[in-house]
């Protein structure tokens, strides 16, 4: 979920790709999908879910990313994960999987894992796009905290977050004992990226600032100076770690991003924070499972885990 300015055209022409495009939306498991292009952008492809915008793909440059948080998102992993290699990345929300094709063009040897709780999108997605195949980007139908209980611990050096149900985070993506479950899956050194949107004065980024500070000893904030000053919406990065966050090469790059942002840390940090509670999972009912109750009350029921399903190719 996030801002775009450039105007649209309905008008989709066919380029490579290994299915036909739909001319108008299309219904998938929990939504409608659409894709758009622009008149300016070429190579570029808008995904839209429920007619908002979830994922711009550029055909020709992986690395180009239109939305705003995911610039801010790769400048956090190339400034804190090493160079060469590869990386090995869990994104917990798949959509059109624009953050993976970055992540698979800059370390060309990772090993990525994309989580979608909707089975067709997931699909269609495949169909359409031409994304890095397997081993290189599985794409897996399940609950995405699902998932992340279930990773193996030191599995990843990247988590990324960027999960949506009725335009808000899922209440069971957000909480305290799911986070523990990211650090749990991170190996040393490993990254903890989360995308939100909050309208002013941003009480939901404020809370999930404080879960991943209860969590995570290094912590960070990154977004546009205006949504930070409470002037408009927008989306928040939160970046958590085990260790040391590069925090001087950050502050320098989230700067000269296309839209420059602000890294708040430390003592800013904490002002950013306030008083503001961590959200935690609600007590647990003898008769339901948590994960499950959490996440049917926002929308995104999970598939079971014996109904998982990996599209890899």
């Amino acid at each position: 979920m996030a801002r775009r300015r450039s105007p649209r055209s309905r008008a989709v022409p066919q380029r490579s790709q290994r299915s036909p495009w739909p001319t108008g939306p299309v219904p998938t498991s929990l939504s409608t999908v659409e894709l758009t292009t622009d008149n300016a952008d070429p190579d570029g492809v808008l995904v839209l879910l429920d007619g908002v915008e979830s994922s711009h793909l550029d055909l020709a440059d992986p690395r180009r990313l239109m939305f705003e948080y995911m610039q801010q998102m790769l400048a956090a992993l190339e400034e804190s994960l090493p160079e060469g290699g590869g990386v090995r990345a869990l994104h917990l929300g798949a959509a059109g999987c624009a953050l993976a094709r970055a992540v698979d063009a800059t370390w060309p040897d990772s090993r990525q894992l994309a989580v979608e709780v909707d089975a067709l999108l997931a699909q269609y997605v495949r169909d359409w796009f031409d994304l890095p195949r397997a081993p290189r980007l599985r794409i897996r139908v399940d609950d995405a905290r699902r998932t992340t209980t279930a990773a193996r611990e030191n599995g990843y050096d990247a988590v990324i977050r960027d999960a949506f149900a009725d335009r808000a985070v899922p209440a069971h993506l957000r909480t305290v004992e799911f986070t523990r479950e990211v650090a749990r899956a991170l190996g040393p050194g490993g990254l903890y990226l989360a995308n939100t949107a909050d309208h002013p004065p941003l009480p939901l980024a404020r809370r999930e600032a404080a879960t991943v500070a209860e969590v995570f000893e290094y912590t960070a904030v990154i977004a546009e100076p205006g949504v930070l000053k409470g002037r408009r919406y927008g989306n928040v990065v939160l970046v958590g770690s085990a260790e040391p966050l590069p925090l001087a090469h950050l502050d320098r790059r989230v700067r000269t991003l296309p839209a420059p942002a602000s890294l708040v840390h430390g003592p800013a940090f904490e002002v950013f924070v306030g008083t503001s509670r961590p959200f935690t999972d609600p007590p647990p009912t003898l008769d339901a499972d948590p994960v499950a109750a959490a996440a049917t009350a926002e929308g995104d029921g999970p598939t079971p885990a014996s109904a998982a399903v990996d599209h890899s190719s």
